[in-house]
């Protein structure tokens, strides 16, 4: 099975590198992370890296998908947003389809963000910069995003949160012996369907915005976002509240509850500071903020399980038991407020 698979997907590669005209090129893939969905390639030219080759073949998406996608980031690059532009095949197609062994796959050329990953540096910012640089470049990142998002008018649609996030989903997902998770789930999706979704509020957004998912330029802190891969029609405070959750890794360290729970608000002012240089936050949703960190929760959670039965693994509970202890027991703040 292996070898076949092996030889399905070198298939695919070749018929990439024709449509693409990367036959001159070097290819080097980049390993999979748990849960990994494509097979991503960095294309080499002359020992310069030039582009990201995406090959997605589970096919839990359809073109119309990945058409969505492609046309969100043209539109964003080309309305000077920081993201990495979708690069047309030979025949000017944003997505191509491959099929081997009469299984499609859909392939994307995507340009290759400058800089790199801030774990690739060891979670250091560049040398001589104080970390508020960081932290206020990413959310003037985020805030550009979002203020075009209220402008586009796509031709290909990406999902809505309810298209997945629904009561029917969780039934399946979550194991029948987390019925108190379930409830607490349940009891989410209320508040979350009395929220607004006008224009103002409510759009396409990243849906994974974090460090693994843009370069930073170490020369001039310039922050370039790519992989829009989960990229669907929710609240822009979804992104800002994913973020709010990722500075638990800049605090971590501080042992006192509150001092942490201090410091990843600090954080997160920096971040709210570069966003509001580009767009602002609503006041009525602001105060929301706890409720969107369950959002996220809850997401986390269901990436989990899906991974699970995608992979056929045993959910192991424990891998989300903090998480599920907060939505039941409605701890705020994802728990760091009470140090968990």
């Amino acid at each position: 099975m292996c070898k076949r698979m092996s030889r399905r997907s070198n298939s695919i590669l070749e018929q990439a590198k024709t449509l693409y005209a990367l036959k001159d090129c070097n290819l080097a893939q980049i390993p999979g992370h748990e849960g990994g969905r494509n097979q991503i390639f960095v294309v080499r030219r002359e020992g310069e890296n030039i582009g990201v080759l995406r090959l997605s073949s589970l096919g839990d998406r359809t073109e119309e998908d990945y058409l969505a996608e492609t046309e969100f980031v043209r539109y964003l690059a080309e309305n000077g947003a920081p993201v990495a532009d979708v690069i047309p095949s030979v025949r000017g197609k944003p997505v191509e389809r491959a099929e081997a062994d009469g299984r499609a796959a859909f392939i994307s050329l995507f340009a290759y963000a400058k800089g790199m990953l801030l774990s690739d540096n060891g979670y250091r910012y560049r040398d001589g910069a104080p970390l508020d640089e960081y932290f206020y470049g990413i959310g003037k990142a985020l805030g550009a995003i979002h203020r075009l998002s209220r402008e586009f008018r796509p031709i290909h649609r990406r999902p809505d949160y309810f298209d997945k996030y629904n009561p029917a989903y969780f039934d399946r997902l979550i194991p029948e012996d987390c019925g108190e998770l379930k409830k607490a789930v349940a009891k989410r999706l209320e508040a979350f369907r009395a929220l607004p979704r006008d224009k103002n509020v409510y759009g396409l957004i990243h849906f994974d915005f974090s460090d693994g998912n843009y370069h930073i330029d170490m020369d001039t802190g310039a922050v370039t976002v790519f992989d829009f891969d989960n990229c669907m029609n929710g609240w822009y405070m979804f992104d800002l509240a994913n973020l709010w959750l990722h500075n638990e890794g800049w605090t971590r360290g501080e042992p006192d509850p509150k001092r942490r729970f201090d410091r990843m608000q600090q954080c997160f002012g920096m971040i709210l500071h570069g966003y509001e240089t580009e767009t602002d936050v609503p006041a009525d949703l602001w105060e929301k903020l706890p409720l969107f960190i369950d959002m996220v929760l809850i997401e986390n959670i269901a990436d989990e399980l899906e991974r699970c039965a995608r992979e056929k693994e045993e959910p192991d509970l424990e891998d989300f038991e903090d998480a599920a202890e907060c939505l039941i027991k409605d701890i705020p703040y994802a728990g760091f407020r009470e140090g968990l």
